[in-house]
């Protein structure tokens, strides 16, 4: 699942964005009239429609309300005005993990957002695929085939799809799907200019290898997901030979900027794209990715001189957008100039800031959300229960983990269940109660908008170690949440931590012994990299995971806060 900045690197990465000069490269100009193209770039919207209510930080002392369609939509117009030429590109994770006013209508509300917004194209992210690869192909092609738990259609009965390109060049299919090679094209070209002016530039989308760790298998049986590096290397090379001036990727793979100063520039950079990008051949221009809800314009040039490609990332949600500029020599036919800025789409009122855009609402962006939030309403504002204090998410244990395992465990004891784990990838964000404690279900859809039904499984003792040890492979630190009764004693490692005990009710767990343990069924088919969920026996299907949270929050009773003693960390 996605992973999320700090609160303080987040901070002081926005800071860099919006108060440091544009990031440039640049080689001498040929004896011929240029053709400037401005690129929007965007990542990981997750159908935030409506303004997000944390404030985003700017710089020290500094926040501001961000993101809303409308007001993104607005921003994108004033940047494209700029430009005769211009394109807007999306690098994945533009549905799913949404707000209910999107989710509850499979998505089709962010695409008709997109669509009045003019957004080019769209790389396919790993939660594209989260309600399987038919949902995506509808939701792309239109119609109102039923492939889902939930209705299509219910506001738009001509829901026609989106006219904008999903790109999927690593996504290979089956001959039998009768889909070509890829799921979606893998690339597209666009000619800007004409005659002896007129160039060509290509654009490659696709998904990190990795997401069939991230998604639920079913969702994706027969897909293949290919090496990036080698993917984008021969499109490269294929959409060259067709004449393109310029490369452009959209890839759903991010950076990790590391908590230093230096997080704007390319020094501080590290994670899972950066070796991808040391892996691409010589020739692309710009790589637009997302994934890790980092915000950040890096000139690779200062790293690699063989490889003077920008790279950016626009945070999520909608919050931001990357201000590309290209110029090419149509002489020449390569790019001689290119640049790149992260600008705040602010919503406030605030008072002038270098970087962040206060656009004003676009009127029919801002009429069509509200057709949904309208048809939304009952069921958001709907109580559903009372909580003692906020609930969050963030964290190596959370309150709000904690809260979601209690209700997994309580609702799957008929099914013997001792034990419930939570992934934190799961919980899309915190449960803050209104006076009195009281929460909508509008508040707890948005905390688990997956739909992922509960599973009961016997694992022995030394599975269940085993998969507590796995926490932490390959690097990561994917602590899961524990229901009440269940303790871990982890060791700092470094940077990191290493898993060492585990208790049920005070007694360790004895690897020789049986024991029944419910996980969501992403979990359950091996997701997010715990292979051993898949290895459990003796299943039982239990009820849906939001039902249970709010079979759980009671309705009537206050709940109280769970308390975060149920990991200890030595060292």
């Amino acid at each position: 699942m996605i992973h999320k900045a700090s609160a303080a690197l987040l901070a002081l990465t926005l800071a860099a964005c919006t108060a440091t000069p544009p990031v440039s490269s640049s080689v001498p100009a040929a004896d011929a009239a240029p053709v400037t193209i401005g690129i929007i770039g965007l990542n990981d919207f997750h159908g935030n429609l409506e303004p997000i209510q944390r404030a985003l930080p700017v710089r020290e002392g500094v926040e501001v309300q961000a993101g809303g369609a409308a007001h993104l939509a607005t921003a994108i117009d004033t940047l494209r005005a700029r430009h005769e030429h211009h394109l807007v590109i999306s690098a994945g994770d533009l549905i799913s993990a949404s707000p209910l006013v999107s989710s509850l209508f499979l998505d089709e509300p962010t695409v008709g957002v997109m669509n009045r917004i003019g957004l080019d194209f769209n790389a396919v992210g790993n939660h594209e695929f989260d309600r399987g690869w038919r949902e995506l192909v509808r939701l792309s092609e239109g119609g109102c085939d039923k492939l889902t738990l939930r209705e299509p259609c219910a506001v738009e009965p001509d829901y026609a799809g989106a006219d904008f390109a999903f790109l999927a060049a690593n996504v290979r299919t089956p001959e039998a799907m009768g889909r070509g090679e890829t799921l979606f094209p893998g690339t597209a070209m666009r000619r800007f200019g004409t005659g002896e002016g007129a160039v060509d530039v290509g654009i490659i989308g696709l998904t990190l290898e990795g997401t069939p760790g991230l998604v639920t298998p079913e969702g994706i049986a027969g897909l293949t997901f290919a090496d990036e590096a080698e993917t984008i290397n021969a499109a490269a090379a294929d959409l060259t030979a067709k004449g393109a001036e310029a490369v452009v990727v959209a890839i759903h793979q991010g950076l990790a900027p590391d908590d230093q100063p230096d997080v704007f520039g390319c020094a501080a950079i590290s994670g899972p794209l950066r070796e991808i990008l040391d892996r691409l051949n010589p020739g692309i221009d710009v790589v637009i990715s997302g994934h890790t809800h980092r915000p950040y314009v890096c000139d690779y040039g200062t790293i690699d001189a063989a490889r003077p490609m920008l790279v950016t990332s626009a945070a999520w949600g909608g919050q931001m957008l990357t201000d590309i500029t290209l110029t090419i020599d149509p002489a020449a036919g390569r790019v001689i100039a290119k640049d790149a800025r992260n600008l705040v789409i602010a919503n406030d009122n605030g008072a002038a800031e270098e970087g962040v855009l206060r656009p004003a609402a676009r009127t029919d962006i801002a009429a069509y959300v509200a057709r949904y939030a309208d048809a939304a309403r009952d069921a958001e504002t709907r109580p559903v229960g009372r909580l003692s204090g906020p609930a969050r998410k963030e964290g190596i244990e959370s309150s709000l983990g904690n809260l979601i395992a209690d209700s997994q465990l309580a609702a799957t004891r008929g099914a013997g269940a001792q034990i419930a784990f939570m992934n934190s990838g799961g919980i899309r964000a915190d449960l803050i109660p209104a006076a009195g404690g009281v929460l909508s279900f509008g508040q707890i859809y948005t905390v688990q908008p997956f739909g992922n039904t509960l599973m009961t499984k016997t694992f022995t003792g030394a599975q269940l170690l085993a998969l507590l040890a796995s926490q932490f492979d390959d690097g990561r630190d994917n602590v899961l949440a524990v229901s009440q009764g269940f303790r871990q004693v982890l060791a700092r490692d470094g940077d990191s931590y290493r898993f060492v005990s585990a208790t049920l009710d005070g007694k360790p767990i004895d690897p020789a012994a049986t024991y029944r343990v419910t996980m969501n069924s992403f979990l359950a088919t091996g997701g997010d990299g715990f292979a051993i969920f898949a290895d459990g026996t003796d299943v039982v299907t239990g009820p849906v995971d939001l039902d249970a949270t709010e079979a759980y929050l009671d309705g009537e009773a206050m709940r109280p806060l769970p308390a975060t003693d149920r990991i200890t960390v030595t060292g």
